[in-house]
C-alpha cells in the first residue's frame, strides 16, 4: 500500500528584504507592512496561508523588522481603549491579526538571496514538507491557488511551484519553467528551471510567481547550492535540481495560474493593487468608483 504524502501544515514567508524600491518609505517601515487599502500587505498573505490550512507560520526577518512581530501581537492598551469607547468593530480588526496563526519569527542575519532565506526555516520545518509564500505577490482570496498546489503536492508528492504565462518580453524578469503538460488543464510537469534568462533562451514564457510548495530535500540541496544570479544563493537553482533527479525529493509540478493576483512589489503596481481592491470594497467602491471616473474623465 502506498503511503500518501504527508499534511502540509507550515508556512514560511521571507520577509527580510530592505525594500529599497520604496525608499524613503521603507528607511524605518517595514515594506511588508506598506498598507493596501488599510490593511498591511503581510496580512493578505499571512491570511491566505491559512485560509488553505496553513496555521503554523515561520516569517524569515531581519534588522528593522520588528514591527511584523508586533502587528501580529497583542496590543493591550490599544484593545482597552477600544474597549472602553464600545467600538467594537475597531477592535475585532485589530485583534483579528493577533488571532489569525500560530507566528514564529526567525533572523536571516545575511541577506544572500531567497534560497538562503528558506534554507533559514529548516531547523523549524524539519522533515516536513511546506510552503513559502513571497509578500510581493498578493493572490485574491476568491482564486485559491495556494489550496491547489497543496493538493497537487498531497496527490503527487515532490514539490509544487506557481506558474503565470507572461508576455515573453518580461520573462527576464522571472525565473522561467520547461515544462510537459499533464492530464491536468492547470497542471504541468516540469524538467528544467532558469532563473532570469534573457527572452532568446527561455525554455518557455511560463513565469515562476511567489508560491512554492517544497519537499524537504530542498534544504539539503540549498544547503550545497553555490551563489548564483546576482550573486545570491538562488532557490530556482536548487529546483532545477530537484527536477532533473526525481529520486532526490519527488518530481516538481507546476500549477498555471489564470487569477487575480496583485503585484506589491513594484510602486506602479503596488498603486494599480490598491486602486483596483479599493474599487471592490463594498464599503469603500461605489464612492471610490464615482470619484476615479470623475477623475480619468476630467483628465483626459
Amino acid at each position: 500500500m502506498t503511503q500518501s504524502p504527508p499534511r502540509i501544515t507550515k508556512a514560511v514567508i521571507p520577509a527580510a528584504g530592505l525594500g529599497t524600491r520604496f525608499l524613503p518609505a521603507t528607511k524605518a517601515t517595514p515594506k511588508e507592512m506598506l498598507p493596501v487599502v488599510d490593511k498591511p500587505a503581510i496580512q493578505y498573505v499571512v491570511e491566505e496561508a491559512v485560509t488553505a490550512g496553513l496555521s503554523d507560520v515561520l516569517m524569515v526577518t531581519g534588522r528593522n523588522k520588528r514591527p511584523l512581530e508586533d502587528h501580529f501581537d497583542r496590543n493591550y492598551e490599544l484593545e482597552e481603549a477600544l474597549t472602553r469607547k464600545g467600538d467594537t468593530e475597531r477592535l475585532a480588526k485589530v485583534q483579528e491579526s493577533s488571532d489569525l496563526a500560530t507566528m514564529h519569527y526567525v533572523r536571516q542575519g545575511d541577506p544572500r538571496g531567497l534560497g538562503h532565506a528558506v534554507l533559514c526555516a529548516a531547523p523549524h520545518v524539519g522533515d516536513q514538507p511546506f510552503a513559502v509564500l513571497l509578500g510581493d505577490d498578493l493572490i485574491d482570496p476568491r482564486d485559491p491557488l495556494l489550496a491547489r498546489m497543496v493538493e497537487i503536492r498531497e496527490r503527487e508528492g515532490g514539490s509544487v511551484v506557481a506558474l503565470m504565462e507572461v508576455d515573453p518580453a518580461q520573462i527576464h524578469l522571472y525565473g522561467c519553467a520547461a515544462v510537459e503538460p499533464t492530464g491536468d488543464a492547470d497542471v504541468v510537469k516540469v524538467h528544467d528551471l532558469v532563473e532570469k534568462p534573457d527572452a532568446a533562451d527561455a525554455p518557455s514564457n511560463y513565469a515562476i510567481i511567489g508560491r512554492y510548495v517544497l519537499d524537504p530535500a530542498v534544504f539539503e540541496i540549498l544547503r550545497k547550492t553555490e551563489p548564483g544570479r546576482g550573486g545570491e544563493i538562488q532557490l530556482t537553482d536548487a529546483l532545477q535540481q530537484l527536477s532533473a533527479d526525481e529520486e532526490v525529493g519527488g518530481p516538481v509540478h507546476g500549477v498555471v495560474f489564470k487569477g487575480r493576483r496583485y503585484d506589491t512589489g513594484d510602486r506602479g503596481d503596488y498603486l494599480r493593487a490598491i486602486v483596483r481592491l479599493a474599487c471592490e470594497r463594498e464599503d469603500l467602491g461605489p464612492d471610490f468608483r464615482a470619484w476615479l471616473r470623475s477623475y480619468v474623465s476630467e483628465e483626459m
